[in-house]
């Protein structure tokens, strides 16, 4: 299935220059959708988590349904303020800004092996944040999976030395 065909292009969103690529029109198509959750599982079943960690907002859309078909936990690296305990924090760098994203400092025991997943890999920096997150709570990355990475920004090299699984590539 082409993925690609699923993914519309607004231009000069959220600030002119920027192309965004919209994931919505993929999250309408039921048979896109499904084959996408599914392909994203048969590609990171050998990386066996225990966790899947997914940035918000959109990382829950896909990070929810592959820990489901995984048969792991998810955990929810959130904005500032948005979750009730105790929070362990990282600041990054965006495209156009910078933020800062938390997870609970008792999300997961120490030593659980950690699959990032995140709908989108630009600069790199919300999925670098959150590996720092994962490190900071002692356990182990073992891979990140994205559907779309915009190669001409180099997110990629920004990572740490895991397994990279991307499903649409765009230069």
């Amino acid at each position: 299935m082409d993925l690609k065909s699923f993914i519309r292009d607004i231009p000069d969103f959220p600030k002119p220059g920027i192309v965004f690529r919209d994931i919505t029109t993929l999250l309408r198509d039921s048979q896109g959708l499904r084959y996408t959750i599914d392909t994203l599982k048969d590609k990171c079943d050998r990386l066996s988590p225990d966790y899947v960690v997914g940035m918000e907002s959109r990382g829950f859309l896909f990070g929810v349904p592959l820990a489901y078909q995984l048969g792991c936990g998810f955990i929810p690296v959130r904005k500032p303020g948005k979750l009730p305990g105790q929070v362990i924090a990282a600041q990054y760098q965006l495209e156009y800004g910078s933020d800062r994203l938390e997870m609970h400092i008792d999300a997961m025991a120490p030593g659980s092996k950690v699959l990032i997943v995140d709908d989108l890999i630009a600069t790199g920096g919300t999925a670098t944040a959150t590996a720092q997150l994962v490190q900071e709570a002692q356990c182990h990355l073992v891979g990140f999976a994205f559907i779309i990475e915009l190669k001409a920004l180099g997110g990629r090299n920004q990572l740490p030395d895991v397994p990279i699984v991307t499903l649409i590539d765009y230069d």
